[in-house]
Formats: structure tokens, sequence, C-alpha cells
């Protein structure tokens, strides 16, 4: 099996429905070429039947880009797929992106529909966006909570009319990764044409298992992976984009694939995504978040001065990240106010460092992090004390 990962970036899709996250045309167009300097494989650029100005983005997106593939979403319905194939009429390379729920659930209640309906709409629908382009997906959303054998049949016939990708979703990030390595063995092994398509993983994150999960079905067999970047989407969000690549990157040993992301340039699309829609990164998120590479505590420090091999797995230049940071605080070390010190051009002998650093926490306990120009005031304070003790 190949060890090549295809990474199908949504943020301009899925990414882009989550509440506040909405971007306007021009918006999206910048992160489009972003995202083809970070080197993702595939684009998807929206959902074109959902509205005119998705549509527009979907045309906009496909002009402007040429290493990617430009995808666009389509419901298993004659007009989203020609809506989807005009959108995407200016592409250099192309998909439609066709779905529809399989679980008995969104049939019975969403749909309102019988799964031999369901089948039959699958099938039209792969043939019909065929019928514009050589590479066409197939979802089955929900397929998780999927009956299998009713599934295993579905993505057989998808295959046979000529779905080169089929996508099996953890819509709303239900399963754990046990249960995803099971079912993406299972249907794999049981869909006699498997081999004639490429799978992928699309999994949410509402219990906080959609990078795990994502891993666990790359470990299945997953030559493609559905993600965004900073794991924005629907509700609790998507897998994280840059979190899936730095895994495969720190892991090679556990996770034999490798894929076209050129990782300096993450931490720049973490930001620019937040420029656009205006919302922050948790601090502590994995990566790309401001405190991803910055150490308080004193012994974390005390190791980072002396080998940054000690707290960091990876390098920050890697992810695009100036440097790592020792951050000033109650938990700091002396080693730490030393080196901040020297950074400053400042020097004290040990006594003077040990009032320094005394000032410096007893200041932390008030405000909690120490600026440089805190840390100049204490060591002029400290240093005036050293001149009226000579005179």
């Amino acid at each position: 099996m190949s060890d090549r990962l295809i990474i199908f970036d949504t943020t301009l899709r899925d990414g882009e429905q989550a509440p506040g996250f909405s971007m306007r045309v021009d918006e999206k167009v910048r992160l489009a070429l972003q995202l083809e300097r970070l080197g993702v494989d595939v684009i998807e650029a929206g959902f074109p039947i959902a509205s005119e100005d998705d549509a527009e983005a979907v045309r906009q997106v496909a002009r402007s880009v040429s290493r990617p593939v430009v995808a666009a979403l389509a419901r298993c319905s004659a007009g989203d797929i020609d809506k989807a194939a005009e959108a995407l009429s200016g592409a250099r390379r192309r998909r439609i992106h066709t779905f529809i729920a399989t679980s008995d659930l969104h049939l019975q209640h969403k749909l309102r529909m019988t799964r031999e309906t369901c089948l039959e709409l699958a099938v039209d629908a792969v043939r019909r966006a065929r019928n514009t382009t050589d590479d066409v997906e197939f979802s089955a959303e929900d397929a998780t909570r999927s009956d299998i054998d009713f599934l295993c049949r579905v993505v057989e016939h998808a295959i046979d009319a000529g779905a080169t990708t089929i996508n099996l979703p953890d819509t709303v990030g239900y399963s754990m990764p046990d249960e995803i390595a099971s079912f993406f063995r299972t249907v794999i092994e049981r869909v006699p044409n498997s081999d004639k398509a490429i799978f992928s993983a699309h999994c949410h994150d509402d219990l906080g298992l959609a990078v795990a999960n994502t891993m666990a079905a790359i470990g299945a067999g997953v030559r493609q992976v559905e993600c965004t970047i900073n794991g924005i989407g629907e509700r609790a969000g998507n897998a994280s984009l840059e979190e899936i690549v730095m895994i495969t990157h720190v892991r090679p040993d556990l996770v034999p694939v490798r894929s076209d992301v050129v990782t300096t340039e993450l931490y720049r699309s973490s930001q620019l995504l937040t420029e656009l829609t205006g919302q922050a990164v948790q601090v502590n998120k994995a990566i790309v978040g401001r405190n991803a590479f910055a150490h308080e505590a004193g012994i974390h420090q005390d190791g980072m001065l002396k080998d940054r091999r000690t707290y960091e797995i990876m390098r920050p230049e890697d992810v695009g990240v100036p440097a790592s940071t020792l951050v000033l605080g109650k938990h700091s070390g002396r080693h730490a106010v030393q080196k901040a010190c020297e950074r400053l051009g400042l020097s004290f002998a040990r006594r003077d460092l040990d009032e320094v650093y005394k000032r410096m926490i007893a200041l932390a306990d008030r405000q909690k992090t120490i600026t440089d120009d805190d840390l100049k005031a204490i060591a002029d304070a400290v240093m005036a004390g050293q001149r009226a003790t000579a005179s």
C-alpha cells in the first residue's frame, strides 16, 4: 500500500460553516493561495448550491490556484452536481465531492427515504459527476453509525459508478480510535472493488478524538485525510491539519506515511486564518497555539537552556514559529532570569541576581507574567540599591 498521504483541506467549506468563521470571497482566495503554498493536495472551496456567494468563491479559487485539486461539494442531486461542475469549470484540476447520508437515523428522520432510494441516488450522482470530471469523491454521511452491510453495498456501487475516492466520515465525532480502525479495515476488506478507490477519513472532534481517530484510520489503510487549519469546523470542529502533519513528521516510526505539506508554512497559515476570521487560536493549541513552544516552569526552562530536546519534541522553526520562548513568571528559575537579563545586556553578581530574582517572583505573584520592561525596572532598582550602598 502506498505511503503517500493525501491532504484534503476543507477549511474553506466545512471550516467556514462554523459560527463566527465565515469569509468573504476575496478572503477565501487569500487563504486558498496560502493553502497552495502550504502544499495541500485538495482544497474544498465550497458548496456551490448553497448560495451564489459560495458558488462564486469556488469559481474564484478554481481560477486562482494551479497545483492543488479544487473540490466542490454537492448533494446527490442533479442540480447540485451541475452547479458544482459549472463553478469548477475554470479549475486546472477539479473534483466533484458528492454525498448522501447512509445511516438509518439520517435516512428515516432527516431524508425520509429508503435504503434503496439512497443507493439509487448515490449511483446516479456519481455517474453524473463522472461525466464532468474523472476525479469524483463519494461520501457516506454518518458512515460510522451506518449498518455495515448496507454501507459496504453503497460503497461498492459508488466505485462501480466511477467514484475514485470514498470518504467515510465520523460525522458527529462519535467513534473511538479502535472502532475507527476496525471500521475501515472491515469496509476495505469486504468491498470487492475497494482497490479501485482511495479511502478517506473525515473525523469530527465532538469527543476530542478527531486527530486520534484520523491517525487510527491511517493505520487501517486510509490514504486521504480531510482536515482544517486550526481544526475549525462544525460544532467542536474537524481534525487539525497541523497536528496530523506534525504527527507524521515526529513519529514516522509509528506512522510511516508522507505528505507534501511544507511544515514551515503551518504557523503562517494558522495566523492568516485568525486574521481573516477574527477568531483567536486557543493558547494551548498544539503546534500553533501561543504556548505551544513557551516555557515558564523553572525545571523546564533549565532543561531547555541546556538542551532543547529535554522538553521539545519538534523545533518551533520547523512549523514556522520564530523561536521558543522562556516566559518569566512565578514558576521561573534563576537560570532563566539570568538568561533574560543577559539578553537585555544586563549582568549581575550572584548576590544581585538573587535580588533581581526575588523581586521578579514577588511581582509575578501580582501580575502573572513579567515583560522585558518589568525586568529592566527591577534591574534598575537593584542597581540603584548597589550604588546607594557603595556611597
